[in-house]
């Protein structure tokens, strides 16, 4: 029996649309990379050259949504019911998110223009905004969502506001210094795998005590 609306459903829909503008945002990604046919031998590897801001513009972005499709996931995974906040934050994300093909078209053709890079670095900015958003409107209203622990609740809020601080640090500097902005996105690796390392010797402290346990207790055990 039905008892509501959209608000009192679980997240399965929510996933299930998400996915899909992931899908079609990464697919757009490639629609510029092309090279004219009919090129003679010249023209064909100066074209290919010319092709280089487009792969790099491409990588970068779908690096990116790579990023943002695993922290949705994980968050919408904590979800479990879908009330009307959670629906309009998570539904202004993936239109974000669905805008993402234009700034990397901007990025690609006119990397050396300010307004292309400001932009293109705002965009993260809001998507990543919104998705922090989302997760705290899930975490702070226990009833919403399945159990977390601090620790994963801390390294989700790192994870995101790591990528906030960086590319919102780089929006006035694009101004300026347009290539070095560019550049200084690249600080982000280290940071991840700094982060990740963390999550992952947090995961490891209690099994490794769980296993500590169980082979001092078989120590223990008397010979039959």
């Amino acid at each position: 029996m039905r008892t509501g609306g959209v608000d009192e459903k679980g997240p399965e829909r929510l996933v299930a649309l998400s996915d899909g503008i992931f899908a079609i945002a990464m697919t757009l990604l490639v629609l510029d990379i092309r090279v004219a046919s009919g090129l003679h031998a010249d023209a064909f590897r100066e074209a290919l050259s010319g092709m280089l801001p487009a792969l790099g513009a491409y990588a970068l972005s779908f690096t990116i949504l790579a990023g943002f499709w695993r922290d949705h996931r994980r968050i919408l995974n904590l979800v479990r019911q879908v009330d009307g906040l959670t629906l309009r934050l998570a539904l202004a994300g993936l239109g974000a998110i669905a805008l993402v093909p234009f700034p990397t078209t901007l990025l690609s053709d006119y990397a050396s223009k300010p307004p292309a890079v400001a932009c293109y670095a705002a965009t993260v900015v809001v998507i990543d905004l919104l998705e922090l958003a989302l997760f705290l409107t899930v975490w702070f209203r226990p009833w919403m969502a399945h159990p977390i622990s601090r620790h994963v609740a801390q390294n989700i809020v790192l994870d995101l506001g790591s990528t906030i601080l960086v590319f919102a640090a780089t929006v006035p500097v694009a101004f300026f210094f347009p290539k070095a902005a560019i550049w200084t996105w690249l600080v982000l690796a280290p940071v991840k795998l700094a982060l990740g390392r963390r999550q992952r010797s947090q995961a490891d402290g209690p099994d490794r005590a769980r296993r500590d346990r169980r082979d001092t207790a078989r120590e223990n055990r008397p010979d039959a």
